[in-house]
């Protein structure tokens, strides 16, 4: 491989000494833990060979891989999470986390002064917070295989937005036109948190690797999905409005009066079909990214 190939890649890592999954691309291996997320979408991951978007370790195997060859690589902390660092580790009374004093245990994480850190010790009235990272100062196993590398342009564009926007290849509909790639978003997007963000990454990720290509267009769709209510609501009113003219006829009361003439008259009820004006428009805005 290459640096600045786009691969996709299959892999577990786990910590070697004590085998505990830290993550994975593969459903079986993903379904052994025990808080499974079922609604979670297992798929080779994509990847920049040599651009850091992984580990080192893992990265510099990456330039020795084939491409569908499984590989198992030991990663040292130098080249994994970093060498734990004791000065990162700090003693805080209880009575500083206030009302979630009583939930704080041995493992689990907890935000402090804008820090993460790992529950280390707790007794005597403190804690001992470990702000480095979960993994440091261990040796890590990975198994990997690189499923494929990416050559076709539209391809690597999809999988550049899909990491960003995950499960999103079927709605967001991309057409490279010359060196122009015109990326469609559908307004169901509109409301993700840092949209904007994501589109510059996106567009500055999709230059640097998309060969030719050298401007990005944003189009957000407006669906008119008011319009199609109202069609159903026409539809339905056709279907209810009387064939034949209605009728209502009224009897005469017979009373006991002198007389023998009764009449009985009839009156017609006449329905009006509603009518409906109302119109829904749909627009799009376009954003170029140059």
């Amino acid at each position: 491989m290459n640096n600045g190939d786009l691969i996709l890649l299959d892999f577990t890592a786990k910590v070697k000494d004590t085998g505990d999954l830290i993550e994975t691309t593969i459903e079986e291996e993903g379904k052994k833990i025990g808080d499974f997320d079922e609604d979670f979408v297992f798929k080779p991951r994509l990847v920049a060979v040599g651009d850091s978007w992984v580990l080192k370790g893992l990265d510099e195997a990456l330039a020795e891989a084939e491409i569908g060859k499984q590989v198992n690589i030991d990663i040292p902390p130098e080249k994994g999470f970093g060498v734990r660092d004791a000065s990162k580790t700090s003693l805080f009374p209880l009575k500083k986390f206030r009302d979630k004093a009583d939930q704080i245990s041995v493992g689990s994480e907890i935000e402090i002064d804008g820090r993460i850190g790992i529950v280390r010790f707790v007794g005597s009235g403190r804690a001992q917070i470990d702000f480095n990272h979960r993994y440091a100062g261990r040796t890590l196993e990975y198994n990997f295989t690189v499923v494929k590398k990416i050559e076709d342009n539209k391809e690597m564009i999809n999988e550049i937005i899909e990491r960003r926007i995950p499960n999103s290849i079927e709605k967001i509909t991309v057409e490279v036109e010359q060196n122009i790639a015109n990326i469609k978003i559908p307004d169901e997007y509109f409301l993700l948190e840092g949209l904007q963000i994501i589109k510059r990454a996106v567009a500055n990720e999709i230059m640097k690797y998309v060969e030719d290509v050298n401007e990005v267009s944003y189009t957000e769709q407006f669906k008119d999905t008011q319009n199609n209510d109202k069609n159903k609501v026409e539809e339905s009113a056709e279907q209810e409005k009387p064939t034949d003219d209605s009728e209502t006829q009224s009897g005469s009361v017979e009373q006991e009066k002198p007389t023998d003439d009764s009449e009985t008259q009839s009156g017609s009820v006449e329905q009006e079909k509603p009518t409906d004006d109302s119109e829904t428009q749909s627009g799009s805005v376009e954003e170029k990214a140059e």
